[in-house]
């Protein structure tokens, strides 16, 4: 009898053991592309253009989500968030993976401010310091690179 009791008791703790093992469970996320849905010119104080492909944002979701989640994008791309009316805006790079410069316009189309090298992952508010009806966001460098100024005046379409 009490053979059977020590061997039960053997046969839980084998059990137990083996659902404990640690098991390495791999999440895979879907990698999120480019989707072209528009064309955004920068048009310079000495007229020469910048041209860029655009991911557009204007609906709840999209202005939350962003570019979260993706691991890269080209210089000749950019996401413009469409707002529905002109406010200091905010902005954040939780669950963003790539750093980025952050360009605010006004509703009369003009770069009103920016933020350059936006730090990936970092939660910090990153302000607008003027009202913008419109945010692109680029790689960060560009701002530098392309030698952008406030002042500066975009067109898109989509």
């Amino acid at each position: 009898m009490w053979f059977r009791r020590i061997a039960f008791l053997f046969l839980c703790c084998s059990f137990i053991i083996a659902s404990c093992k640690n098991e390495k469970r791999v999440i895979k996320q879907t990698e999120i592309t480019f989707n072209k849905e528009g064309e955004l010119t920068i048009i310079k104080s000495d007229s020469s253009l910048v041209v860029l492909d655009i991911e557009i944002a204007d609906t709840e979701f999209d202005t939350q989500t962003g570019l979260m989640y993706r691991n890269s994008m080209e210089d000749s791309q950019g996401m413009l968030f469409i707002f529905k009316d002109e406010a200091p805006r905010s902005f954040y790079m939780k669950n963003t993976h790539i750093p980025l410069d952050i360009v605010f316009i006004s509703e009369n189309n003009k770069i009103v401010s920016f933020q350059k090298n936006a730090k990936p992952f970092d939660e910090s508010s990153i302000p607008s310091h003027a009202p913008a009806k419109y945010v692109l966001e680029i790689n960060a460098g560009l701002v530098d690179k392309w030698d952008l100024k406030i002042g500066n005046t975009i067109n898109y379409t989509q």
